[in-house]
């Protein structure tokens, strides 16, 4: 997957003058190992106060992930870097490119000597944590790498020639992506970074766990915002999200029994009032898209399964049994699980009104993964109560939600806080 050393194409797009004397040089040299296209920008703010309308991110990769009044940090100049690894799907059609793994790096003129890098959540893209991350390490001086994780959309499971190869690709793309980074930190700045972080929002907060787990030796440290969790016999989503699928249109229909068999299936009965949206929007999509990256012969030859198809319905995802399933399944789930042994400190923080990913079945089971390996005093777990999966849903529902994203800031600075970054040059 990661190709020898590729001849860069660098083109000056950026809103400083091409002749300014410190950055143009920047923008003529800056080159991304193995990168098989890049775009080197100069520009005169790196957040998403001046990227919006400069057009170096895309407001649509992060819709819905951050709540309205969250701060918008302003006042970060430097070089953005956009372009893509070597990769034969295309479900990226940022910039027009219509080629996956792109990434994006930011590199602040003020460096504070830290980089940290993510992963897009869900099946974004690579600028869907330019508001609710990029804006608030930048402006606290580190540089920053994102990547889409080499698959996009919701027919990523499309791309591999086997089961649960799209979602290995996320790990190996988060890989890819802080090495090359690392080298360009250190073409910009005249040395490594001393320090280097991950951090990641659900499926990204999965990405920081594995890299923990797999790759420590790249990292000091991690920010888990809810991340998704997977282990070949369960919790995951195919053993809570098939029971809500089926108990939602008769809990419709008035049945308190299944009221109940929703909240036995880890929703808790305070976070009813978001369970409609969430049948609609989230429950069903996912559990059909990530059935059929590990288990496609579930569904015969469909793709994906029927939509909101009622219980009994041949080939329905509502009455998928994962325990049933044969042993390749688990198989498949098991190449991309988590243990949790951790090796570097990592900050895990998760809302108790999650309703895609619930708190007793992922956040919970995994501080108590990692307790059990010993190595909980690397851990730290903040369960925010009122939290749920996307901020977004806090000005949907004014005081009933409390946002994730403040806490984010306050867990990154605590990571920050405990691991030591130097002073910005």
């Amino acid at each position: 997957m990661i190709a020898s050393l590729a001849t860069a194409l660098l083109v000056f797009t950026g809103s400083l003058a091409a002749t300014d004397p410190v950055h143009s040089g920047l923008c003529a040299r800056l080159v991304v190992p193995d990168a098989e296209h890049q775009r080197v920008s100069c520009l005169r703010e790196l957040t998403t106060a001046g990227t919006v309308t400069s057009g170096h991110t895309n407001v649509a990769d992060w819709a819905g992930l951050t709540h309205a009044a969250l701060p918008q940090p302003k006042g970060v100049p430097g070089v953005q870097v956009d372009g893509y690894f070597p990769d034969s799907s295309t479900t990226n059609d940022n910039h027009g490119w219509h080629h996956d793994a792109q990434f994006v790096l930011r590199l602040p003129d003020k460096w504070n000597g830290g980089l940290v890098v993510s992963g897009a959540p869900g099946t974004r893209r690579q600028y869907a944590n330019d508001r609710a991350i990029a804006d608030w390490v930048l402006t606290k001086g580190y540089a920053f790498a994102a990547t889409d994780k080499g698959n996009t959309g919701a027919t990523f499971f499309r791309d591999g020639a086997r089961p649960g190869d799209a979602v290995a690709e996320w790990n190996s793309r988060v890989t890819q992506l802080t090495i090359a980074a690392k080298a360009v930190v250190a073409q910009r700045y005249g040395r490594s970074p001393k320090r280097t972080f991950a951090a990641g929002i659900s499926n990204g907060g999965y990405l920081v766990r594995w890299q923990l787990e797999n790759r420590p030796a790249l990292f000091d440290g991690g920010v888990d915002w809810e991340g998704t969790l997977w282990r070949a016999n369960g919790p995951n989503l195919f053993t809570f999200l098939p029971p809500v699928l089926r108990a939602y249109p008769r809990y419709l229909a008035g049945s308190t029994a299944a009221r109940q068999e929703i909240v036995d299936a880890g929703f808790p009965q305070e976070s009813e009032f978001l369970w409609d949206y969430h049948y609609r929007v989230y429950w069903d999509l996912t559990q059909r898209i990530f059935r059929e990256e590990f288990d496609p012969a579930s569904d015969g030859g469909l793709e994906a399964g029927i939509p909101f198809c009622t219980s009994g319905t041949v080939a329905c995802d509502t009455d998928y049994d994962y325990p049933s399933r044969p042993r390749e399944v688990r198989t498949a789930v098991e190449r991309i699980s988590l243990t949790g042994r951790i090796h570097k400190p990592l900050i895990s923080l998760h809302g108790t009104l999650d309703t895609l990913l619930p708190i007793s079945r992922t956040g919970d089971a995994y501080a108590d993964m990692v307790r059990s390996t010993g190595n909980g005093h690397l851990h730290r777990y903040h369960r925010v109560v009122g939290g749920t999966h996307v901020d977004g849903l806090a000005d949907v529902h004014p005081g009933r939600i409390e946002p994730l994203g403040p806490h984010f800031r306050a867990a990154f600075d605590e990571l920050a806080e405990r691991v030591g970054v130097p002073p910005a040059d």
